[in-house]
């Protein structure tokens, strides 16, 4: 994703207070959005507005979970594992690492394996 960013997008984003602030919130354990605006003194609706973004950007993972009652839910994790920024030559060129879960990865190890393979169809069992 990292050479899809243009420098003044990620200025932008992490230029906004709440946005840090829910990344970092993300990082230490999933929370929904509700637990999110109680933590940051927030309304709902700006912290909805800056998830938005921040999963926009795949910065946020969403994942639905379900409490004791059989009630559903969603939670935001953060994907984000670091920024860099790099000035030289005069410009401003941005870095950006993604954490990957271990699904993220076996889907990825298994798409490589399917694109060096080719495709599956029409071909004959050596057995």
């Amino acid at each position: 994703m990292s050479d899809g960013w243009d420098p003044d997008n990620v200025m932008d984003v992490f230029g906004n207070e709440y946005a840090r602030q829910i990344l970092a919130l993300g990082s230490v354990e999933p929370m929904s959005a509700e637990e999110m605006a109680e933590v940051l003194d927030a309304s709902q609706p700006t912290v909805y507005r800056r998830l938005n973004v921040l999963l926009a950007y795949d910065l946020l993972k969403e994942r639905t979970r379900v409490d004791d009652d059989g009630h559903h839910y969603k939670t935001f994790e953060t994907s984000l594992r670091s920024v860099t920024f790099e000035v030289e030559d005069g410009g401003i060129n941005v870095d950006m690492e993604l954490r990957r879960d271990l699904f993220d990865r076996f889907s990825e190890f298994w798409n490589d394996l399917e694109s060096a393979t080719g495709p599956r169809e029409g071909r004959e069992d050596d057995g």
